[in-house]
Order: C-alpha cells, then sequence, then structure tokens
C-alpha cells in the first residue's frame, strides 16, 4: 500500500481497474461497442449522404449554381439569360468536372388520345449523358445527340399515359416569353424510368437551342449547373466562379443546398436525429464508466482509510480514481475504433444491399440512390467520438473520485 507513494500513479490504476476483471471486461466491452457503432453508423450515413448528394446535384442544380437573381423564388421563366462565355471558362477551372446549360419551361404535350402537363427541360446531350444519372436509366429507344434535335427523353410513366411508344410523334405547347403560345411537333427518342412518381410522370427532356427557340429566347437559359469532382472542393471553386461573374450583376451563384432545399433539409433532420440516438449512447457510455468507478471505490473503502492513516492525500486518492477512469475510456476508445475501422471497413467494401427486401430504388428528399448502401470514411469524426469516450470517461470519474478523497479513515478501516 505504501507503493501509492512512490509508484506511479497511472501503472497503479491500470493494475486497479484490472482488480475486477470481470466488471472491467463489460464495462470495456459495452464502451467499446458503442465506440464502433456510431463510428460505423457515423460513416455509413456519411456515405450515404454523399450519394445522395452525388446524384441529386447531377441530375439537379450541381454542386454550384448560377441563376438570375430572383429565379429561385419565383420560378419566373421569363427570367432568362445568355450564358456567354459563362460555361467554357467555368470549365476551365481546376477541381471543374462539367458545366450543363439548362432551360426549364412548363408546358403540355399531347399525343393523339391524350394530354399531359410537363416539365421541359433544355440540355445539351453531349455533357448531360456523362453526368445525369436520369440518363442512365434508360429503358427503351435512344437519346438525341444533337442540342437541336426534334427528338426528346421521356419519363416512363408519361409515355405510359400518353399512350405512346418510342418512335412515336407528340407535340408539345409551352407559352413564350412574350406571351404567345408556341408549339411544336417532337418525336420520341429515349423512355428512362427514375424511380420518382413525379419525375417519371412530367419530365420531358429535350435539346436546349430547340427548347430555347420555342420560348423565343435564342441562346438563352435559365441555370448554369457546374458539377465539381468532390463537394469540398465548392469552397475552393465558388469565388473563382463569382470572379467570372463580376460585371453581371443580374446573375447570382447559389450552392447546392440553397438551390436544392428539399434535398438539404431532408439530410439536416435525419442527421439530427441520428445526433440524438449518438448522444443517449454516449451518455449510456458515462452511466457505464461512473457505475463501475464508484463500485470500485466502495469496495475498497478500507484500503483507502488504510492509505489515508498512513500520510498518503486525499487529492493523491482522487487523482488515482481519475487515472482508473482515464484508462478505462482511452483503452475502451482504442479497441472501439479499431472494430469501427473494420466494421467501416466491410460497409464500404460490402455495404448493405436492400435490394432483397425493396423491389425499386430508394428515395429521399426528393433523389433516388443506390439500394447498396456503402459507408465512406470520416477520419475527423471517428478521433472526436474517441475523444469524447476519453473524455467523458474522466468527467464520469469525478464523483467517484470526489468521494474516495472524503473517506475517513477512521471509519473507513472499521469496514470489513
Amino acid at each position: 500500500m505504501t507503493d501509492l507513494k512512490r509508484a506511479p500513479l497511472l501503472h497503479l490504476a491500470w493494475k486497479n481497474i484490472w482488480r475486477n476483471r470481470r466488471r472491467t471486461l463489460i464495462t470495456l466491452a459495452a464502451v467499446a461497442l458503442s465506440v464502433t457503432l456510431v463510428q460505423a453508423f457515423h460513416n455509413l450515413s456519411h456515405g450515404v449522404y454523399r450519394q445522395m448528394i452525388d446524384n441529386g446535384v447531377r441530375a439537379g442544380s450541381g454542386h454550384l449554381a448560377i441563376y438570375h437573381r430572383g429565379y429561385l423564388q419565383s420560378r419566373d421563366e421569363r427570367l432568362l439569360w445568355s450564358p456567354k462565355r459563362l460555361p467554357a471558362d467555368i470549365a476551365a477551372l481546376p477541381g471543374v468536372t462539367a458545366v450543363l446549360p439548362r432551360i426549364y419551361l412548363a408546358g403540355l404535350a399531347q399525343s393523339s388520345r391524350e394530354s399531359r402537363g410537363i416539365v421541359l427541360t433544355g440540355v445539351d446531350p453531349a455533357a448531360e449523358r456523362a453526368v445525369n444519372p436520369f440518363l442512365k436509366q434508360r429503358i427503351a429507344g435512344e437519346p438525341f445527340s444533337r442540342a437541336d434535335s426534334r427528338k426528346v427523353i421521356i419519363g416512363e410513366r408519361l409515355l405510359r399515359e400518353l399512350k405512346l411508344k418510342p418512335g412515336q410523334k407528340l407535340v408539345i405547347t409551352v407559352q413564350r416569353t412574350d406571351g404567345e403560345l408556341a408549339s411544336e411537333l417532337f418525336r420520341v427518342g429515349a423512355v428512362i424510368r427514375t424511380g420518382l412518381r413525379e419525375i417519371d410522370g412530367s419530365l420531358v427532356m429535350a435539346g436546349r437551342e430547340r427548347v430555347a427557340n420555342l420560348a423565343g429566347q435564342p441562346g438563352t437559359i435559365h441555370e448554369l449547373a457546374v458539377i465539381l469532382d468532390t463537394a469540398e472542393r465548392d469552397r475552393q471553386v465558388a469565388p473563382a466562379v463569382a470572379s467570372l461573374l463580376e460585371g453581371r450583376n443580374e446573375l447570382g451563384l447559389v450552392p447546392w443546398d440553397l438551390a436544392m432545399p428539399n434535398l438539404a433539409n431532408a439530410i439536416k433532420l435525419d442527421y439530427a436525429s441520428q445526433k440524438f440516438i449518438f448522444l443517449i449512447i454516449l451518455l449510456i457510455v458515462a452511466i457505464g464508466v461512473v457505475n463501475t468507478q464508484l463500485m470500485s471505490v466502495m469496495e475498497r473503502q478500507r484500503e483507502f482509510g488504510v492509505l489515508l492513516a498512513i500520510g498518503s492525500s486525499p487529492a493523491r486518492l482522487r487523482r488515482l480514481v481519475l487515472f482508473e477512469g482515464l484508462l478505462l475510456g482511452g483503452f475502451a476508445g482504442l479497441v472501439g475504433s479499431l472494430l469501427g475501422a473494420l466494421a467501416t471497413l466491410y460497409l464500404a467494401e460490402i455495404g448493405i444491399d436492400l435490394r432483397r427486401f425493396l423491389p425499386e430504388n430508394l428515395e429521399f428528399g426528393g433523389v433516388v440512390f443506390d439500394p447498396v448502401l456503402r459507408a465512406t470514411w470520416d477520419f475527423g469524426y471517428m478521433l472526436r467520438i474517441a475523444v469524447y469516450v476519453v473524455v467523458l470517461s474522466l468527467l464520469a470519474g469525478l464523483y467517484p473520485a470526489h468521494r474516495a478523497g472524503r473517506i475517513r479513515p477512521a471509519e473507513a478501516m472499521r469496514k470489513v
């Protein structure tokens, strides 16, 4: 017992936590498993979110988007603008994968038997084909290859409702910017199935030049979507794009989360619920460590009383108990992180396949994503969770350490 005065506290603390091996192993297993679950499921969510964002920005607004000011709030089809050299200048910036000019017009599609309200989307086919995930869901026909083509890509549900087949004709009517109605004859080129009922029932994609001419504003667009190699590059690319917009005050640069609020809010809500669950798990960790250390202190009251009687200070006893909590949390955090890394490796390489349970693709926040869920590595978060567990374990030892320092030698030595 006199070793307490001379021996390093960490060494003594390590010996003490293994006095009751079974209780220590149970606590370590519970804390390590909590760390593993938090890290693995966060990395899985991180991977799924990245996949949703990637699919969403490629089919939607891009990581960055340029609009006429006021267009996002009003969706006024008259707010068209000429891109001039902007697409080429932005495409030359480091980190930019693609630049997609688009035009959107509400209209009416008519076949010989039915008519339906649609969203006519004008795109550059070559650029979109390499990026847009919707075009990878082709189930019939061939997409158009020229921006002035009369072929259109149509949603599978809309095709069925119009009672058309690939190769057949349809008439599309829109309102021009001057208020007049304009109609043009198109032919069904390709049919796609996105898995989103609203899009499959209203999407008609045609060449941008043809759509702009139909609107009465040749060479104009509503949206310039900028696709980056990684979402994290927006901090470097956004200032460079903003500098290219100098002198064009009618235009504004918008990040994807403002251009696609439904997806951004859905991710924020889901992540907030996960953080609440993770907080409960970490609270359970703290309770487990408090229980283990408090039981250890109560069992060693007589020993602590003797140590105090022969000259050890209450402060040294408190530090000893705190070191025990620190070692317990540190060892559990290390083991949990190793298991979390192995779980993340499995989830990243193999993933969780939901195709057996779901007949179609998953939809979340208005975006379709792969039913095989895969994790991505978030090393910063994993390190933070491990540090949180160590700090929680240290804080959880404050009350047991306080109890140890208040032990009275005379009363403690009477305990058997």
